[in-house]
């Protein structure tokens, strides 16, 4: 998988965290609104958290609004969701390197400066 950065360009954490981490040119940028994540991509990146419920972003307004908070969901509706609409994906997510870094948390942030440094 290319070294990749996945984000919503109109999510001010996305672009503030685009910003701090100083993409290289060599990173190409998906604005998942625009180009959504493949069934490829959302493969690559299960393996790398571990399951489809890891990626899924239980914020998503999308998320009560179909009344998903009150379904018991399986792994393969997990995967449908982040498929059919891109407010489901944590983001942001880098893929660099063969390695994945998704979300926003603290953690996450400097476990992917570290990785670019």
């Amino acid at each position: 998988m290319k070294n990749l950065f996945i984000y919503l360009d109109n999510c001010n954490t996305c672009q503030r965290i685009k910003s701090e981490l100083r993409l290289s040119a060599a990173i190409t940028l998906q604005n998942i609104k625009e180009e959504p994540v493949t069934s490829e991509q959302v493969e690559f990146l299960k393996e790398q958290a571990g399951s489809y419920e890891a990626l899924f972003n239980r914020r998503a307004q999308l998320y009560r609004g179909r009344g998903l908070h009150e379904k018991d969901l399986s792994d393969e509706n997990y995967k449908e969701l982040l498929l059919d609409h891109y407010t489901f994906i944590k983001r942001p997510i880098l893929i660099y390197n063969g390695e994945a870094f998704i979300g926003n948390s603290k953690q996450v942030i400097a476990d992917t400066k570290v990785a670019l440094s």
